[in-house]
Order: structure tokens, then C-alpha cells, then sequence
């Protein structure tokens, strides 16, 4: 059996809670939330298995697009997982795009409390927009889910801002994901008394079902060869119309359903550390980047023919490619022609200049000696991957 799936402008956060209540309900058609407009024609099947409530689209390693087809009964799993690690049910402030997973679950745990969140218009949040929201709460527990961009840019102002400060101190807790967030920065907000949980995740586990190491819920975590895998009733049912992709995704061993991660990691004494990407693909900002794509796009240009992109730390946005290369090209041009190519979190954050590339016996380039070499030079412009 099937049923109608619904493109949703999540441009109104209220109207795309109630399109989830009724996918979740089975009173209405699955729903897929789409930012900056709509168009339906062309863009998704104009229909889903009737046990499918959710599709989320994200980027893939390979830069073609997934549509993680979510059962309601993960949806709701989900929920209820995160609900049982938090302690008690309450009100959530929205402050990320519910195309994302993570502001789908917002919108999944607010119909679980049976509670409206509040919601922060899209675009760069500030103390103003914070403290305006705030000022909305019906509830005495409250709770909002943030990327460390936010995270590291509401930390800025409160530095400054003692009601801000005090305002986000009185949360019950903050749930920061999306991509590896710096220690510092979790120190930093812990000093100012916020209850920080760093939550591990992706579309294909219904979000975040590893609260600060520890699997939340039903949420089992095992490691194989090195790789971090997934399993519980959160798991996707697939993505959609790529069976080849969920193949490889989603195995099942000794009778269980996982879902293979693209992290390498390790658990000590039950709690995981995610260790590094098995493959070359790191999150800036919260979007998956492939350093290969951006690396074959700057060999492009002039006297890039040897350049090695790698991957670099940056304050706020977690990961950033950064060239390493023996030319001197023009870094604002060549991030102009990256991001026209691949998008705006593609573009290299800095150029290192080198005397000469590092290189193996093979004749490859030595990658790790190239990122350590990135490491320490000076990351001198500290630019946004996305202005």
C-alpha cells in the first residue's frame, strides 16, 4: 500500500508541525520539508510506501542528494529516546531548519510533549532573536537543539551579554550536533552554566542516538573494522529509489539491522569516540563536504595541477577544506570557482604554500603529512565557508 508524499515549504515551521502530525497520525499524506520554496513536479515521487511518515533529503558523499525514507514509528522512537535521556518532556525553542533532521525532530518531540515549540525566524541568529523567543515559553522545561556554528556565535554575544548569558543558563538542556564540536567551545559554554549535551547522529538514525558517548534509547553502538555502526528503532527503512546506495548503507548481522556510518571510532568502557571520517568527507557548518570533489575542481585551474585539498580545523565551523599547493593562486578567485562548482561550504577556507609536497614512495602525495602541514600554519582569514 502507498500513500501521497507532500513537498512542504518549511519556511512556516507551524504548518510543517501540523503536516508532521498528520504523516505521523496516518491521517495525512508522508511529508518531506524543502526550504526556499517548493515545486513537487519533478523533484520527489509523488508517492511512498504507506509505512513511510518522513523523507529527508541530505547530501551525499558523492554529491548526489539521499532521500531517507523514516517510518513514524522511528520518528516516534526517536522522540521518545531523546525525551527518556533528557528526564522529562517540555517546550522546545526551533532554531534550525526543520528540513534538517535535527529540526524535524524538534518538531517530532514537541508533538510527543504535546506542546508547541517556539520558533526563531531563519536566517543568523542573535541575543535579540534568542531573548524574544524565550520571552514566548509557556513551560518550565525547556530545551533547543543547536549546530556549533550557533552554538560558538550565541557563546560571543553572552560573553558580553549577562541576560543572555543567564537567559540560555536557565535552559534544562542544549543539544549540540550536527558536526564534531570543539571542547573548547563546550567548555566555554559550561563555564557560562549552559547544560550542554553533545548528540551523535545523521538523517539515517531518525538524528542524534548518542548522547555524550552513550546510546540513548534502544540505540545500540558496535564498531567493525574500525568503522562506527548503528543500530536500534530509529534506523531509516531506506533512501529512497537508490537500492544500490541502501545496500551498501544498511546490513543486517545476527539477525539485527544496522546502518553503517562513514566515521571511524572506538568504544571505551560504553562510550564511543568518533576517531576520524572512513572515507574523505568532513561536515563544515553541518553539510557534508567530499574533499575529492573539491580537490579534482581546484586541479583545475592554472598551476593546480598537484594541489592537495585536506581537511582543516576552524573555530566555528568545525571542518573547512584548505588547499596545500607550491603556486601562489588567488585565493578569492579560486573560492569563487569552487563554490560555483560545488557550493558555497566547498570553498576553501585558506591556501598553505609549500616549499614542495610532501610525497610516499609510491610517488602519491603524503595526505597526512599535507593536513599537518595545514595545521600548522596560520589560518590567517578565518572567512566563513558560506559568505
Amino acid at each position: 500500500m502507498t500513500r501521497p508524499l507532500a513537498v512542504v515549504d518549511s519556511a512556516d515551521p507551524i504548518a510543517c508541525l501540523e503536516a508532521l502530525r498528520e504523516a505521523l497520525g496516518g491521517d495525512g499524506p508522508a511529508v518531506l520539508f524543502r526550504g526556499g520554496g517548493v515545486n513537487p513536479v519533478h523533484t520527489a515521487p509523488l508517492d511512498v510506501e504507506k509505512r513511510i511518515a518522513l523523507v529527508v533529503e541530505t547530501s551525499g558523499t558523492t554529491g548526489r542528494p539521499k532521500r531517507v525514507a523514516l517510518s513514524a514509528d522511528a520518528v516516534l522512537a526517536s522522540a521518545a529516546a531523546s525525551t527518556g535521556a533528557l528526564g522529562e518532556p517540555g517546550q522546545w525553542m526551533l532554531a534550525l531548519p526543520v528540513h534538517y533532521i535535527a529540526g524535524s525532530n524538534v518538531l517530532a518531540r514537541s508533538l510527543a510533549s504535546g506542546v508547541d515549540p517556539v520558533t526563531i525566524a531563519p536566517g543568523r541568529m542573535g541575543a535579540a532573536d534568542v531573548l524574544a523567543a524565550i520571552g514566548r515559553f509557556t513551560e518550565k522545561h525547556r530545551y533547543t537543539a543547536l549546530v556549533p556554528a550557533q552554538l560558538s556565535r550565541l557563546l560571543d554575544e553572552a560573553d558580553e551579554n549577562a541576560e543572555l548569558a543567564d537567559a540560555l543558563a536557565g535552559f534544562d538542556r542544549i543539544l549540540v550536533g550536527g558536526q564534531a564540536t570543539p571542547a573548547a567551545l563546550i567548555d566555554r559554554a559550561r563555564a557560562h552554566g549552559w547544560a550542554i549535551t553533545r548528540t551523535y547522529g545523521s538523517s539515517e538514525t531518525c538524528g542524534g542516538v548518542v548522547y555524550d558517548g552513550r546510546p540513548i534509547g534502544q540505540t545500540e553502538v558496535r564498531i567493525v573494522d574500525g568503522r562506527v555502526e548503528l543500530g536500534g528503532p530509529t534506523l531509516a527503512e531506506y533512501y529512497l529509489g537508490d537500492p544500490e546506495r541502501t545496500a551498501d548503507a544498511f546490513v543486517e548481522r545476527e539477525g539485527a539491522r544496522w546502518y553503517r556510518t562513514d566515521d571511524a571510532g572506538e568504544l571505551v568502557d560504553g562510550v564511543l569516540r568518533v576517531t576520524g571520517r572512513i572515507d574523505d568527507v568532513i561536515v563544515s557548518g553541518g553539510v557534508k563536504v567530499r574533499l575529492a570533489a573539491v580537490e579534482r575542481v581546484v586541479r583545475e585551474q592554472p598551476g593546480l595541477a598537484d594541489a592537495v585539498v585536506v581537511a582543516g580545523h576552524h573555530a566555528e565551523w568545525g571542518e573547512v577544506p584548505v588547499v596545500v599547493t607550491t603556486a601562489r593562486p588567488d585565493r578569492d578567485a579560486l573560492r569563487r570557482f569552487v563554490g560555483e562548482s560545488l557550493g558555497p561550504e566547498a570553498r576553501p577556507d585558506r591556501v598553505v604554500v609549500v616549499d614542495a609536497l610532501p610525497m610516499l614512495a609510491s610517488g602519491k602525495p603524503d595526505r597526512l603529512a599535507a593536513a599537518r602541514l595545514a595545521a600548522g600554519a596560520s589560518a590567517a582569514s578565518g572567512t566563513s565557508p558560506a559568505s
